[in-house]
């Protein structure tokens, strides 16, 4: 394919966008070659700058879950528009919307919505410490939860030690209450609550790790991080910007029947406007200002447009009854044609999948936290991202992303791409 209109529109771009986009997945450093610019999109399909169509998996990194354009959703988006785009005052679509969205998830009473998954985690992790008067947290080498100082942490010397700072910007101090568990190893997991006594305000986790590629919890460790939370007045705080109405109407806490205190959402919830918001029972909540102590705030918050396309989102997931089976149908489908691929082409690979998450790791060694997603031969991975664009698929442009599917998608789509997969082998 060519993409001489992208090309210079990056350029253009460098010259007054620090790396020449918004956000650093998006230059395609871990992949080489020139970010694709996006004219518009429609279902499944993106259509590019200079006149290409490609079959999208990563769907603006998981809100587009009926598929872009969806009709219902921009038509509220543009009724809403005619009305006014902000006021900063209350208005009734918001307590709609939460009223749904408190329906449709276990164990929540009270949700609030800000403007980013970022902000959602971020104000989670305040109102846990407020709560519980504990300062420290704990998170998982590999989880993402957004670019706050608390979350830019990595792992230090050994399984109880201080993380340090990954980012300039985020100051030691900061560091030191945050500590860095791995994924999916509850030993580890009990030697920092061990080390850290009475210290640990909350633990906070993607019940499914989707920044490090697809990565299911394995042997019950979310059942068993609850078990630890109880035992020690720990709050189990589930990022679920990524997996919220993805996985499940109820998200992964439906899907694993395990109850977290305090969740975040994003992404899905605001229909591909920007929109976060975190949740948690009355006790928790009203903590929260006016109420109680916990300051948060935002202008933008419950912006009309963000909930009216929210709305419209949840309220279509919510009636339809079969959605996440259909969407676990197709990826269990695309899972198994690549598999067959890549096996028939004796390509060494790894598959997870959960529900219409799936990643593809270029490794034998089962993939269950970051060290072993790490493993992963980034060298065939660059190859196997450029070969799927030139044969018009489009996935994350980096190996420790989770692909998303949308409902759009047709089977004769996945047939496509798992043509596509083949072509890139022969």
């Amino acid at each position: 394919m060519i993409y001489k209109r992208s090309s210079a529109l990056f350029a253009k771009a460098e010259q007054v966008i620090p790396g020449g986009v918004n956000s650093p997945v998006r230059a395609f450093k871990a992949v080489g070659g020139t970010p694709i610019f996006v004219k518009e999109a429609k279902g499944a399909y993106l259509y590019d700058e200079d006149g290409n169509t490609l079959i999208d998996y990563i769907n603006s990194w998981g809100p587009m879950i009926l598929g872009h354009a969806y009709e219902p959703v921009v038509n509220a988006v543009i009724e809403k528009a005619r009305k006014g785009t902000s006021f900063g005052m209350p208005t009734e679509i918001e307590t709609q919307i939460a009223e749904l969205a408190v329906s449709m998830v276990p164990n929540i009473d009270k949700i609030r919505f800000v403007n980013s998954g970022t902000e959602a985690c971020m104000s989670a992790v305040r109102l846990a410490r407020g709560y519980t008067g504990k300062d420290k947290i704990i998170k998982f080498a590999g989880c993402y939860h957004g670019h706050s100082d608390s979350f830019l942490i990595q792992a230090g010397s050994g399984a109880v030690t201080f993380g340090s700072p990954n980012s300039p910007g985020v100051t030691a101090g900061t560091a030191k209450d945050t500590l860095l568990a791995k994924y999916n190893d509850i030993g580890n997991v009990e030697a920092l609550i061990e080390a850290n006594k009475g210290e640990i305000a909350c633990i906070i986790i993607e019940p499914v790790a989707g920044n490090m590629g697809c990565i299911p919890p394995k042997n019950n460790f979310l059942q068993q991080l609850r078990a630890l939370c109880d035992a020690n007045d720990i709050l189990l705080v589930f990022d679920e910007v990524m997996t919220g109405f993805r996985l499940a109407k109820g998200g992964a806490q439906e899907l694993y029947n395990v109850k977290a205190d305090i969740l975040c959402f994003g992404k899905v919830i605001g229909g591909g406007l920007p929109v976060g918001a975190f949740a948690a029972n009355n006790a928790i909540m009203n903590h929260l200002s006016p109420l109680g102590p916990v300051y948060q705030a935002g202008t933008l918050s419950g912006n009309p447009l963000a909930m009216a396309a929210g709305l419209a989102m949840l309220t279509e997931l919510n009636n339809d009854k079969e959605i996440f089976n259909r969407l676990a149908e197709k990826t269990e489908y695309l899972h198994k044609g690549l598999s067959e691929v890549l096996v028939n082409r004796n390509i060494t690979h790894t598959i997870n999948r959960v529900g219409s998450m799936i990643s593809v790791h270029f490794d034998e060694t089962e993939v269950i936290d970051f060290e072993t997603a790490a493993k992963g031969n980034n060298e065939t991975f660059k190859m196997f991202f450029h070969g799927m664009l030139n044969n018009g698929v489009y996935i994350a442009p980096s190996a420790f992303e989770t692909w998303f599917l949308s409902d759009a998608l047709s089977y004769k789509d996945l047939d496509k791409t798992i043509a596509a997969c083949n072509a890139v082998f022969e």
